[in-house]
């Protein structure tokens, strides 16, 4: 299992070197305005090929257009991260994008104490009373997840389907809520199993998980996890039993690890929102509110091993999202 393991990472470190290799180095000279320069904190590596890749290729979009100086720190706890953003803001960073819900409540406290500073803060509700300094991108992953819901609903030949997520986050409560809801508009009678792995970055714990939830007879798998969607993959990989088991992943394409298994997953684009935020701050607008969804950074990559009516029925839904014909309740109540 091990090896197993190694070959993976190996794979995923591959497609890092792919993706950050594909971005502008943080380092590159700006080629336009100088009286606006941006910063970055993320609280991962950059070379995770998930989330913190994902905002890191954003932020560096933004030295061509529209056309500023960039900089970034990785792997920032959450204690360090006020002392991080006075550090920038001492070197003449006059905006400061934290990118994790983590970091929410310390990012809206320095924007108090700097008025003249812009900050870029990511949670999972509008913020009440933020400074006027202060975006607020609503990462809105719920809705994403009711499509999710919708396709393991309807792909699930046992009636099982299970959700692995990593903490017992509002987030997370909503993301399962919106299956539930997905699955309860389509009338199916099928039964959805959330369990949490305790970290986002643990392949062996959610490998384990993900064997027990197979065993209990789940055949798809949500996966809500960042490095422990390795686990997952493995673990439904390994099945030898006759039922094919499915699963979904969010963030990014990883249909590279378990192509013969692999459904979907929620792909996010961070660089749109952090354009549109940054020129609307050039254009005079210091403080907003962005939320994320499908005409929004979000989509919902086309299934794979599929039949062509669950397809379209996806294709739809998603549709009906975008228009806001479905509205999926945020429901951040415990499950317990």
């Amino acid at each position: 299992m091990r090896r197993r393991y190694f070959v993976t990472v190996i794979a995923l470190l591959l497609l890092m070197l792919v993706l950050v290799q594909c971005a502008v180095p943080a380092s590159a000279p700006s080629s336009g305005r100088t009286d606006y320069k941006f910063a970055a904190i993320f609280p991962g590596v950059i070379t995770d090929a998930d989330y913190n890749t994902l905002a890191y290729i954003g932020v560096t979009s933004l030295q061509k257009d529209p056309g500023i100086d960039t900089a970034y720190s990785e792997s920032v706890a959450v204690p360090d991260v006020e002392r991080v953003m006075r550090e920038y803001i001492a070197d003449g960073y006059n905006i400061i994008f934290t990118h994790g819900g983590q970091f929410f409540n310390q990012t809206l406290t320095l924007a108090k104490e700097f008025p003249d500073v812009y900050f870029i803060a990511e949670g999972d509700a509008p913020a009440k009373d933020p400074p006027a300094n202060v975006w607020v991108i609503d990462r809105n992953f719920h809705v994403g997840f009711y499509g999710i819901g919708a396709l393991a609903a309807m792909q699930s030949k046992t009636g099982k389907i299970g959700y692995l997520g990593g903490l017992t986050l509002p987030f997370s409560y909503a993301e399962v809520h919106a299956m539930e809801q997905a699955i309860s508009d389509l009338g199916l009678n099928v039964e959805l199993k959330p369990v949490w792995v305790g970290n986002f970055n643990d392949p062996t714990k959610a490998r384990e998980l993900a064997d027990a939830m197979i065993a209990d007879g789940v055949d798809v798998i949500a996966g809500s996890l960042n490095l422990g969607m390795l686990g997952v993959f493995e673990a439904v990989k390994a099945n030898t039993g006759d039922t094919t088991i499915w699963v979904t992943a969010k963030y990014s394409d990883k249909s590279s690890f378990a192509p013969d298994n692999y459904l979907t997953s929620l792909l996010y684009d961070f660089g749109g929102p952090l354009r549109a935020i940054v020129k609307n701050i050039m254009d005079g607008q210091s403080g907003g509110y962005y939320p994320l969804g499908f005409n929004t950074g979000v989509s919902l990559q086309e299934p794979q091993h599929v039949s062509d009516e669950v397809k379209a029925k996806i294709k739809s839904i998603t549709e009906d999202l975008a228009s806001g014909k479905i509205q999926v309740k945020k429901n951040i109540e415990p499950i317990q």
